[in-house]
């Protein structure tokens, strides 16, 4: 029972959509009445669009500082969370997800009134220290800074919990006959610990990545993929010329293509872990 009803879920909210976005974009269809097939022409238009490599690029090159950024602060504050030496373990816990508790489209407008120009709480501590303000909205390198920040920050804490669980599935009989072979905490660590949260690890990193190239709402409440159109990301690209535009079709060419994007890195990252596993 149970599993004729995921299928049917399956089938009304992944594949039916799913054939609709790929039948749409081979049609000049604009959202409503009717619409006409156009081959490749959408596709043909999308490969020769600087703008569609402008918002790929960027999205790109925040999923390349974001995931290892987020792999990094995630694993560091769950190791400290499960070392005997932590104490407030509880507290901390609870502060640290307390950003996933949060709406995305929440979590840009905070991070947008901290790094605002002329009214930031970060320009605010700046000048009062004697230094001149940052433009963090206007210049394109440093909103894309603050963005990878804000995602860094929502993103740390679900993998934060994954790791905590698989930190404490690590066997303490490891540890301690490393100890006696004179191992230091670097070593424990690197031969002992990485090597048995390795699953966990892929996870994350695969996890991460595909939601880096997905970003939308804490992005589009932060900057609005500003200043200008020089951090607009490719979902933002999709939302704006399918709905803003009414150019359906062209959308979901786009939408076909990052689909064959995340379909390739989610099996690059399952090819590169079966490698490493063997």
């Amino acid at each position: 029972m149970l599993g004729g009803i995921s299928i049917v879920l399956f089938l009304i909210f992944f594949v039916w959509p799913g054939s609709l976005g790929l039948l749409y974009s081979f049609t000049d269809y604009s959202g409503v009445g009717t619409y006409e097939f156009v081959g490749l022409e959408n596709y043909q238009n999308l490969f020769g669009d600087p703008t569609f490599y402008e918002a790929l690029t960027r999205t790109l090159v925040f999923a390349a500082l974001s995931v290892p950024l987020m792999y990094v602060m995630s694993l560091t504050i769950a190791a400290l969370l499960v070392s005997n030496y932590t104490k407030g373990k509880a507290a901390a816990k609870i502060i640290f997800f307390f950003p996933w508790l949060i709406s995305p489209i929440v979590a840009g407008v905070i991070w947008r009134w901290m790094f605002g120009e002329s009214f930031g709480f970060v320009n605010y501590v700046i000048t009062t220290l004697g230094a001149d303000p940052l433009a963090w909205q206007t210049d394109a390198d440093l909103a894309l800074m603050v963005v990878v920040m804000a995602g860094t920050w929502g993103g740390t804490a679900f993998n934060m919990l994954l790791f905590i669980a698989a930190l404490k599935n690590v066997p303490r009989a490891y540890y301690e006959a490393a100890e006696l072979d004179g191992a230091n905490g670097w070593q424990r660590f690197r031969h002992i610990t990485l090597p048995c949260i390795a699953p966990t690890s892929f996870m994350v990193v695969l996890l991460s990545s595909l939601g880096a190239m997905k970003e939308f709402a804490m992005v589009q409440s932060l900057n609005g993929g500003g200043p200008g159109t020089s951090n607009t990301f490719l979902i933002q690209y999709i939302y704006e010329t399918g709905f803003g535009k009414a150019q359906v079709g062209y959308a979901s060419a786009v939408s076909m293509v990052l689909l064959v994007i995340l379909l390739s890195i989610a099996l690059l990252q399952l090819w590169v872990n079966r490698r490493r596993t063997v």
